[in-house]
């Protein structure tokens, strides 16, 4: 199966584009779970079990358990061994490097940590993406348009009187050989995101910046899957997993989900 074929799999089996972002910050896990590395991975893993028939992919970001040392890496390849096989697993690293480098980021990422796709970032050029984009079954969402506030510094410049975000989507299309290559695409920029979304294609948008930053999700939803004729994932991370500080963290954090599946499907169903 294709990386993009696992992506439609789950979506249209659990009904929902949504992407947790499981970045697990220890000062924000609930005191209920105990201490240490095993209520780290006690928080992650009942949120997994709460919501895996509820959502399309899981985004654990290294950074969080790189910072953990050992223990993290430990918990990480966990935490992943664990979420079932039928969910997609991306890992968000924002890798990129030269192409010997990008080779050994990418049996990391797919072949120690099982993950389906991972977060590049493309600035090197083909080589450095080259690696991430070589297996069918595996993909590589591009950084294209980001939804921090610093991505206005260089993305939105104008080049020839088109916008550098452009070049990086035209690009990620002439990369697209296997259908494995995706962008990503912050919500904080809906203005931006339709002009993407025309200029990629049917390829996958992962799109985050829901929730906590602001992002509107009715325009990141219409616009990121061209009202539902295109794929795409709405990644949220805070919104979720701390839903609840208290015990009731996970059966809270299901709770969100199903939300936003439900404004989701009405969505769907207006645009009809």
């Amino acid at each position: 199966m294709s990386a993009l074929e696992k992506l439609a799999t789950i979506t249209e089996k659990n009904k929902s584009i949504v992407c947790v972002g499981l970045d697990i910050d220890p000062t924000k896990v609930p005191k209920s779970c105990g201490e240490g590395p095993k209520a780290l991975a006690r928080f992650a893993l009942d949120i997994v079990e709460a919501t895996a028939d509820s959502v399309a992919a899981y985004k654990p970001n290294l950074a969080f358990y790189e910072a953990l040392g050992p223990e993290g890496m430990s918990l990480l390849k966990l935490i992943c061994s664990r979420i079932p096989k039928d969910s997609v697993i991306i890992l968000d690293g924002k890798r990129g490097d030269i192409g010997n480098s990008s080779e050994f980021y990418a049996r990391a990422g797919f072949d120690i940590y099982g993950a389906d796709w991972v977060t590049v970032n493309p600035l090197m050029g083909y080589d450095s993406v080259r690696p991430f984009l070589d297996r069918p079954d595996k993909g590589a969402f591009l950084l294209c348009l980001t939804s921090n506030p610093g991505s206005h510094d260089f993305q939105l410049l104008n080049i020839n009187g088109k916008p550098f975000y452009l070049y990086l989507a035209e690009k990620a299309m002439e990369w697209n050989k296997e259908g494995n290559c995706g962008l990503v695409v912050g919500a904080t920029n809906p203005d931006q995101l339709a002009g993407i979304r025309s200029a990629s294609g049917t390829m996958p948008i992962l799109i985050p910046g829901v929730g906590a930053q602001g992002g509107d999700l009715e325009k990141a939803v219409v616009r990121g899957t061209d009202s539902f004729t295109k794929p795409a994932l709405i990644n949220v991370s805070r919104g979720v997993l701390y839903a609840s500080v208290e015990a009731d963290y996970a059966r809270a954090a299901r709770a969100e989900v199903e939300k936003l599946n439900g404004e989701i499907n009405g969505l769907r169903n207006r645009s009809r």
